[in-house]
């Protein structure tokens, strides 16, 4: 398992990880298999979206901050209640197929690390396991 370090800038931010997380898996060797990433948060989530206009991004942060607001009846005091809300939205996990040593995502699916009380400094844990060599035509 390798652990990958996200810094974020802003409390609520999505940032492209698939350069991070392909990085990973080249670095493992696994040419053929499934990628599993982690984040071991409970204000922050991963999802898979498009990174192809990074409008798309900026544009899903204002969606989470409509749909889930910071202020609102909340009963836990830490003021994060939203972020929490927002992760369990979006999940901490993805399962990805990895072919020919590479992530195999759709022609503008992008990873995410979704960021919902920042600016912090985050983890996400990636394994790549192999699992044989069934080629998968896109």
């Amino acid at each position: 398992m390798e652990i990958l370090r996200v810094k974020t800038a802003r409390r609520t931010q999505l940032v492209d990880v698939t350069d991070l997380v392909e990085r990973a898996v080249e670095t493992a060797g696994v040419a053929s298999g499934v990628c599993y990433v982690y984040v071991p948060h409970t204000t922050a989530g991963l999802m898979i979206s498009e990174h192809f206009d990074p409008d798309v991004a900026t544009d899903l942060e204002g969606v989470f901050e409509r749909l889930v607001p910071r202020v609102g009846p909340y009963r836990h005091t830490e003021g994060n209640s939203d972020s929490h809300a927002k992760a369990a939205l979006t999940g901490t996990s993805a399962m990805i197929f990895v072919e020919e040593r590479k992530l195999v995502l759709g022609q503008w699916q992008g990873v995410f690390f979704c960021e919902f009380d920042g600016p912090r400094e985050r983890k996400m844990w990636v394994k790549i396991v192999s699992g044989g060599s069934n080629k998968i035509t896109k």
